[in-house]
């Protein structure tokens, strides 16, 4: 299996330092995730051994032209014998015509034991299914593609908004500086009377606030560390941290490759085709098969002075030609349903294919909105980080109020929010759009 092992080496390196390591918690980058998801990821896994359940499938159908060979033992005693009717003028010439008497034939003890051999000389059936086999394989190999695909997707979506609830702690660390800051400075203005005590209590609730948010997004980050791990297929307790420097490049122009639902959906259109084609053979081809025997027979009689048994030697060789001349219609009916599947898979063609253009277009438009925001909001947060240090200033020259300083403090955390908004919109819309395009990778 080619595809299954073309990273293995990578892989291996990948886990091979990982496990060097000590057991406190590692940055794990996202390649390194995705590398030790191939090996460990339960539905990665389940497909792998779908690969080889299609691939035993098309030696099972192949091993349908291999010679047949049957051993056959049996052992008759007659407690009855047959009878069959012999004509009358066989033990009497005078009988008339048409006269039977009734004899027994044969011994009471029959013993056969022969060898069959059965070879599909041409089988328009078997050459059929082993095409079908093939191709379901190949559905198979495009299943466990999407399988992949998909994981990079999720992999890749659970490692941004990782990074994106890294960057907010981040950005909320830095707000709790300041409004630690800007409490010491109140409490100072309080004792030289040039503040109220609500001033303060508004500074203590900002502080309050923040750290309210801080544990709510360090336990989601949690949660988002657990969700990597599961996807990884390691244990959610695994500790783990992820590289907390976001990387983006400007967007490119994804060049337009067939998406693996498109493939998918066109591979079951030959699957379907190669269906009907060997139901139309069966309807019509005939199958010649080669077929022979060897073997003995024994017949006994338990009376002396004959033997128990005598052996007599019995063998044949042949060709059988079998022609279907009418079914009661069966196999047309199939036919008929198979051709009504094949109008629908054409028509999910068709859909897929308007469809990816539509979502083409909007993650295109998406990345774009995405991106001018966030360049001008990157602008944003450096103008209300310097009004926000002008009004702490000002406030602490006794020139602006504590009213001032709070509302630049809220213009900044928007700033910052619509800066990650924007960041993670724009990392989505590029994921989705690679997806669509079907660049998505795990080399990428």
């Amino acid at each position: 299996m080619k595809l299954v092992n073309v990273h293995k080496l990578n892989i291996f390196l990948v886990l091979f330092v990982v496990g060097l390591q000590s057991a406190q918690a590692q940055v794990w980058t996202l390649q390194q995730c995705i590398d030790t998801a191939l090996i460990h990821n339960r539905n990665l896994r389940m497909s792998r051994n779908t690969i080889s359940i299609g691939e035993q499938k098309v030696q099972e159908a192949e091993a349908n032209l291999i010679p047949k060979v049957f051993a056959n033992v049996d052992y008759k005693y007659y407690t009855n014998l047959p009878y069959q009717l012999m004509p009358l003028s066989t033990f009497n010439p005078a009988a008339a015509e048409g006269q039977f008497k009734e004899a027994q034939f044969g011994v009471p003890h029959n013993m056969n034991a022969t060898l069959q051999l059965s070879m599909p000389l041409y089988n328009p059936q078997i050459y059929g299914a082993i095409d079908i086999a093939k191709i379901g394989s190949e559905v198979t190999t495009l299943q466990y593609l999407k399988t992949e695909e998909q994981l990079f997707y999720e992999i890749s979506n659970l490692y941004y908004n990782a990074q994106i609830l890294h960057q907010q702690l981040s950005f909320i660390d830095s707000n709790l500086t300041n409004a630690t800051r800007l409490l010491r400075n109140t409490q100072l203005l309080k004792e030289q009377q040039l503040a109220k005590g609500t001033d303060v209590i508004k500074v203590q609730l900002q502080i309050v606030l923040l750290t309210t948010q801080q544990e709510s997004i360090e336990s989601k980050y949690k949660q988002i560390l657990r969700a990597v791990n599961f996807t990884m297929g390691k244990a959610i307790e695994l500790p783990i941290e992820i590289d907390p420097t976001i990387h983006y490049h400007d967007p490119e122009d994804y060049r337009r490759l067939s998406t693996l639902d498109i493939r998918i959906a066109k591979a079951q259109n030959l699957l379907i085709t190669s269906e009907i084609n060997t139901l139309n053979n069966s309807k019509y081809l005939p199958s010649v098969n080669l077929i022979g025997m060897f073997g003995t027979t024994g017949l006994g009689y338990d009376k002396q002075p004959n033997d128990f048994l005598k052996f007599y030697p019995i063998g044949f060789a042949g060709i059988q030609f079998s022609l279907p001349l009418f079914n009661g219609t069966v196999t047309q009916r199939k036919i008929n349903q198979k051709e009504f599947e094949l109008q629908n898979n054409e028509i999910q063609i068709e859909l897929l294919s308007e469809q990816n253009s539509m979502y083409v277009q909007n993650a295109t438009m998406q990345r774009m909105i995405a991106l001018k925001l966030f360049s001008t909001s990157s602008e944003q947060i450096k103008l209300a980080q310097v009004v926000y240090d002008q009004a702490t200033l000002q406030l602490s020259q006794g020139t602006a109020s504590l009213t001032d300083v709070l509302l630049a403090d809220n213009s900044l955390r928007e700033a910052q929010q619509t800066y990650l908004t924007a960041l993670v919109d724009y990392l989505k819309a590029d994921l989705e759009l690679k997806k669509l395009t079907g660049n998505i990778s795990i080399k990428n």
